[in-house]
């Protein structure tokens, strides 16, 4: 009886500080990390700490499966770093344009519509995670992969010598 507790409680423990440090380390980013590009013009935007968190959450709960550290599972070639999005036809390394990818995909190189292949809103039908995502859960996404290369540096999208 008193392993059980002993294992609770230090279960619990691990837990808490599990959510705790999330929740700690979406505040403590500074506003130069939460300031992401909006438009391809140079428009910039702050997100707040609870759009980091909330962003990070989705990213992981929908995109993680395919796209974790940043990588493209399906084409190690392309990945979600800045270089890589800002190459992209349309470029991508911009809230608008990530926000419009996520609702209507298309190829690398802008010739074809890849909603069938890659989920979106436009393929909510197929893929159902993306059923339920509104704007602002886009806009969070969006800004979660803005991020992250200011938080893990090359690491985000550098595939297999870092994960």
């Amino acid at each position: 009886m008193m392993l059980k507790k002993v294992l609770f409680l230090f279960s619990f423990t691990v837990l808490s500080f599990l959510l705790l440090s999330e929740r700690v380390v979406a505040l403590e980013l500074d506003e130069f990390t939460r300031t992401v590009q909006l438009e391809q013009d140079g428009q910039t935007v702050i997100l707040t700490p609870e759009q980091v968190k909330r962003g990070k959450r989705l990213f992981n709960n929908t995109c993680a499966q395919c796209h974790n550290g940043g990588i493209t599972k399906t084409n190690p070639n392309i990945g979600l770093d800045p270089e890589s999005l800002s190459l992209a036809t349309p470029s991508r390394d911009h809230m608008s344009g990530l926000i419009d990818y996520m609702k209507n995909p298309t190829s690398y190189d802008g010739e074809s519509y890849i909603s069938e292949l890659h989920p979106s809103i436009k393929s909510a039908e197929i893929f159902p995670k993306m059923r339920n995502l509104t704007d602002e859960d886009l806009f969070a996404i969006a800004g979660h992969i803005l991020i992250q290369p200011k938080i893990v540096s090359e690491k985000w999208g550098g595939g297999k010598i870092y994960y």
